[in-house]
């Protein structure tokens, strides 16, 4: 029995196999080894009745998480892990290494991580190549749900959200001034905190400002991150991976077409190839 886990820093999502056949999926909230100690993910695995059941028959897992870009980093986590999962085999790897083999299995090309987090990676069919990407909330993931959840959450209290806006967003989540900053530099969990007002987004999906919104970003993403891997690697094919990629299709089509980039995919769930590729 294997376990295949793809996880941002919001949402992990875990899918349990036998024979290549799902026999248990669930999803639990992220697990970045950045912002998750020890006793935090333990604590998450234990409310989790699926993993609780399958804990002693899987014999290998396949970690996929934001935050564990560096060997001291996938060592914690897959250390984490097998205190929970004590028979099993874990192999522990970035996002992007996760979002690049969904996306492009042993084949190169050039990915994108739209999600609660915003990355971008060239694969040459193995490892993703390493850059100055990936970092974070506070100093990076333009084009992210959190970089999205910024610029709303930013614009409600300075009061510049169109009216209807500005009063939707005032009844659904019923903050003010003092409590967002307090949630944003006192609280743990900020980014997961900047990244939930993306329903916001889905909510408004249709509205002029959101649009706005989506499109700015996605071109500051292009310029911050796609348009300099392209530069290093012409030709190669474009796949995004992640939920705000899969959420606005349309709106990345569309900004990727202002910078003459064709995008090949955009897979909103890359879990589900993830399972497909260690199942086979």
């Amino acid at each position: 029995m294997i376990a295949v886990v793809y996880s941002g820093s919001k949402t992990a999502f875990w899918k349990i196999a036998r024979d290549g056949k799902t026999i248990a999926e669930c999803t639990m909230p992220g697990i970045n080894p950045c912002f998750n100690d020890q006793k935090s993910i333990l604590q998450a695995l234990n409310k989790k009745t699926t993993l609780i059941n399958h804990a002693e028959s899987i014999k290998k897992m396949y970690v996929f998480a934001a935050g564990a870009s560096s060997p001291e980093r996938r060592n914690e986590l897959a250390e984490t892990l097998g205190l929970f999962f004590k028979h099993s085999k874990i192999t522990v790897k970035d996002d992007i290494s996760g979002a690049a083999i969904s996306a492009c299995y042993n084949n190169t090309g050039i990915i994108g991580i739209l999600s609660s987090g915003a990355h971008c990676a060239y694969f040459d069919g193995k490892t993703p190549e390493k850059n100055n990407f990936g970092l974070g909330y506070i100093l990076g993931d333009e084009g992210s749900s959190n970089h999205l959840g910024k610029t709303i959450v930013k614009s409600f209290i300075q009061e510049k959200l169109p009216a209807d806006l500005q009063k939707q967003f005032e009844s659904k989540y019923n903050l003010d001034k003092p409590q967002i900053l307090e949630k944003v530099y006192k609280k743990p969990m900020a980014q997961q905190f900047l990244s939930s007002f993306f329903d916001f987004f889905l909510e408004n999906r249709n509205h002029k400002y959101i649009l706005d919104v989506v499109t700015k970003s996605f071109e500051t993403y292009f310029k911050t991150y796609m348009l300099p891997t392209i530069e290093q690697h012409p030709g190669k094919e474009i796949h995004f991976i992640g939920l705000v990629a899969g959420s606005f299709q349309d709106e990345l089509r569309q900004t990727a077409k202002k910078f003459n980039v064709e995008i090949t995919s955009i897979t909103k769930e890359p879990i589900y190839n993830l399972l497909n590729y260690y199942s086979n």
